[in-house]
């Protein structure tokens, strides 16, 4: 099955794109620069979801939705954001179209014409802050802790499946809070939120950080962020959680009335993921014999096989394996039991295992004959036999260890790629020979960040949290700095 498939050494870029479109995740769409999410693909959104989902909610959250369009001139309220954003919009001009005078087609009706033209939502901010100004007249009223499921559109020139998309899903998180402290915490529970579950559901380490001046959310104050480290030595952004001070507030006339009988704006934050996430579960865990899933987010944990020659054989082993599989889901693993007929063992083991499957079970009239069952883990591709009694303790035990192992080699990854730099030879050495996370001092200035991305197109990914201190000297400029930054180039 994987014969035509690209290995990571050979082009690692041409790899991912094997992966997506041969384990069946998505592909391109008659619009360009658009994806299909194909079921197993969609499976692991899914599964992401729902884990997402609950922990919004455990944390006080609910969700709404907000509509698709965006009126123009929300945009030109909040200077930054509109700069941030104007090169990606979408634009709907006209509500209709007409028949050509050839007959040969369609064409706008120019009489159709849109008093303001709508944007394609890029991000909800703007419309969510007009609609707060009408829920919100006191402090009685606050906080707003609401979330949207959604997709939303960035007019991207280069696109990449899952990673880089004109449309893409998402959730967005928008919050509004009575003080300060209030935002900021909220800001910075809901990175810890995606944190736990990059690194605790994906098996995939993270770094939490603040953003630099040039790599902020425009419009925000503060953007803190996870980054993750993918195997080509690239990081990738899994995940923001922005304090946007009362800048949307008072862009959009959101006031309240305190504890006090003072008129005040209120303090807002906004935090997303998106199917991104799943572009990071590929690069980060897969090999050169296709997707590698952890067990916490495959669309299906435990896949048995039967081995068999004759129907009378398949009945046989089928009640074993349907015993199995009952088991399995009665301690809460999810299995798929494929007796289709249309192929044989070995090309469905060829197909899980590309797909990911973590484990496989193949069971066979011997098997019955012995009380054993053949067990393959996917992320090991170790083969061994063990008995039936007990199988699904085995495979729950299994299931963990695959889990703790890969975030085990993700994190070992990232440390062996983790390199301290002190001067600019070094820093440009590192980058382009190793890659990696780079930790490096910085003046401070955005104007030498911007020099250092012209120059190598590395990017300070973020300011860690809880950065130790220490004196040195700016790989670039040789001026004073009082900590080391996480540099890297990244998708």
């Amino acid at each position: 099955m994987a014969q035509d498939f690209s290995t990571r050494e050979e082009n690692y870029s041409q790899w991912y794109n094997d992966i997506v479109i041969k384990a069946d995740l998505a592909e391109n769409s008659a619009v360009r620069g658009c994806m299909v999410i194909k079921p197993y693909g969609y499976a692991i959104w899914e599964k992401m979801q729902a884990v997402l989902d609950k922990m919004f909610k455990d944390t006080g959250h609910s969700n709404a939705y907000f509509p698709l369009f965006i009126p123009k001139s929300f945009f030109s309220k909040e200077a930054s954001h509109v700069e941030g954003f104007a090169k990606e919009c979408a634009i709907v001009t006209h509500y209709r179209l007409k028949n050509s005078p050839d007959g040969k087609g369609v064409i706008v009706d120019e009489t159709a014409k849109l008093e303001e033209e709508l944007i394609v939502r890029p991000t909800s901010e703007t419309i969510i802050w007009d609609t707060y100004r009408n829920w919100v007249q006191s402090y009685r009223d606050l906080p707003i802790l609401v979330n949207q499921w959604a997709n939303v559109v960035r007019w991207e020139m280069r696109t990449r499946l899952f990673l880089r998309t004109a449309e893409f899903l998402w959730q967005e998180g928008h919050t509004a809070h009575s003080t300060q402290n209030e935002a900021i915490a909220e800001t910075e529970q809901m990175l810890k939120v995606y944190a736990d579950f990059v690194e605790n559901w994906m098996a995939l380490p993270v770094l939490q950080g603040i953003k630099s001046a040039n790599e902020r959310f425009a419009g925000a104050v503060e953007t803190y962020c996870i980054e993750s480290l993918m195997q080509d030595g690239k990081a990738l952004q899994a995940g923001t959680s922005h304090f946007l001070g009362q800048n949307f507030a008072k862009a959009f006339d959101v006031k309240f009335t305190n504890k006090e009988g003072k008129q005040d704006y209120v303090w807002a934050t906004s935090w997303g993921v998106s199917t991104r996430l799943i572009g990071a579960l590929i690069m980060a865990h897969s090999d050169d014999k296709g997707l590698v899933l952890p067990p916490k987010l495959a669309p299906f944990q435990v896949v048995i096989v039967p081995i068999y020659k004759k129907d009378e054989q398949l009945a046989e082993v089928s009640v074993k394996a349907l015993e199995i599989k009952k088991a399995l889901e009665a301690i809460g693993i999810s299995v798929k039991y494929d007796n289709r007929d249309t192929q044989k063992p070995g090309w469905k083991f060829a197909e899980y295992e590309f797909k990911g499957v973590p484990v496989r079970l193949a069971l066979g009239p011997r098997d019955i004959e012995e009380g054993t069952v053949e067990v393959a883990r996917r992320d090991t591709l170790e083969k061994k036999t063990y008995s039936q009694e007990n199988i699904a303790e085995t495979i729950k035990n299994l299931l963990e260890d695959i889990q703790k192992n890969l975030f085990d080699k993700a994190y070992k990854f990232r440390e062996d790629s983790t390199t301290k730099v002190d001067n600019w030879e070094e820093f440009k050495s590192v980058l382009n020979n190793k890659g990696g996370f780079v930790l490096a001092h910085w003046d401070g200035t955005s104007e030498t960040e911007q020099k250092i991305k012209e120059e190598t197109k590395a990017t300070i990914r973020c300011i860690p949290l809880n950065n130790p201190l220490e004196d040195g000297k700016c790989v670039f400029s040789g001026k004073p700095s009082i900590q080391r930054v996480v540099f890297a180039k990244s998708y």
